[in-house]
Order: C-alpha cells, then structure tokens, then sequence
C-alpha cells in the first residue's frame, strides 16, 4: 500500500519522528529509507531500543502515538488518484483478485483505501496484524494466496521497497517493481501480466 497505490511513504517517517520527539530521539530521512522503510511501526521501535537506547517499556505508547498521528494526517493528505481508482477498476472488470498486504495495521490500512476510494475494488486486506512474521518475510502473501486459492505463479505483486521485494520474491509470486505510486497504472500491471502469461 504506503509506497505503491497511497505516497505515504513520508507520512509514515513524520509520524514516526512526531511520537520519538517527546523522548529526544530523531530519524534522520536517509537513515529511514535505508532501515526502516517498509517495516511494521513495532518493528521499528525495536531496532530503536537496540540503537538508540529506548526504553522497551515505551514502545507500546509511542506506537500508539504513531498510529494516532498517521491517521491525523492521512485524513489531512490522503486523496483520490484518478488513475489508481481506474486501474484497479479495470483489473476487476477483466475478473482480476485484488488484494492489499501491509506492513501497516489494519486501521491505517482501511482508512488510507477508504479515503483513496479504493476499498470497492479490494477482495482482501492483510495488514501486519493478521500474520505472526511481517514483511520482509513472506507470510502474508502466502496467506492471500491460500486465501484465493491460487498457486504462487499465479499471482502478480506490486512492491516498491527492499522488504516488500523481499517477502515477494520467497513468496514465489511474480514481482512488479514499483519506483513511485505513479508508476502503477493499468497499462503497466497488464504488460507484466502478459510478459509472464503470453498466451
């Protein structure tokens, strides 16, 4: 989702550095990008008390905090896409399962696709609180996968960061590598679709 069909990917890093700011710790942007990005909020707060010396019996509020602040502003900055809205529109049309998994809660999750119009054409969410291991393991695309019914050289995901190229790729399902969430359009995921089935 952050990254792919929602550009939330800084939304995620204010929100982060927002909670931290009461206890003096601060992420720089690239230290961010290289570390952090794409992992669970939780996950991220234990490399934290293993870096920067914060106390484990914080992370729960300041994960909290987080939560409460990626919502705040996603209410003030997540909007439609015209193009994001038709091409999962079209993929439905052609009989096409939908699915997003994040390494975002599921709250995050239904508000972001709610605010973005896009939860009328989803078939399944998986967020991070679905499975016991996050991305950049696996489990969540296998679950999606058990949950359609369909064999992993069957199914086509969309990932824009290493974590996320991480769990698709052992999850034995094909890879659409995505740079920014405007590269996600129909002509592109159909492309793939037939560079892989040709037939």
């Amino acid at each position: 989702m952050d990254g792919v069909l929602i550009d939330a990917k800084d939304w995620h890093y204010i929100a982060l550095n927002k909670a931290l700011k009461q206890f003096g710790i601060f992420i720089s942007r690239e230290s961010h990008l290289a570390t952090f990005d794409g992992l669970p909020t939780r996950k991220k707060l234990e490399i934290l008390s293993n870096t920067h010396a914060l106390p484990t019996g914080l992370q729960e509020f300041i994960n909290e905090l987080k939560q409460i602040y990626t919502l705040e502003i996603s209410y003030q900055q997540c909007k439609p896409t015209f193009n994001h809205r038709y091409t999962l529109k079209m993929l439905k049309h052609y009989g096409y399962k939908i699915a997003v998994c994040s390494n975002s809660v599921r709250q995050t999750i239904e508000t972001m696709m709610n605010l973005s119009c896009l939860h009328e054409y989803l078939d399944l969410i998986i967020s991070n609180q679905d499975v016991s291991k996050s991305k950049p393991d696996p489990e969540m695309y296998v679950k999606a996968m058990q949950e359609f019914d369909v064999k992993p050289h069957e199914c086509l995901i969309l990932e824009d960061n290493d974590h996320g190229v991480q769990a698709a790729l052992s999850s034995g399902g094909h890879l659409l590598r995505i740079g920014v969430p405007s590269d996600v359009t129909f002509s592109r995921i159909t492309n793939k679709i037939n560079e892989i089935n040709p037939h």
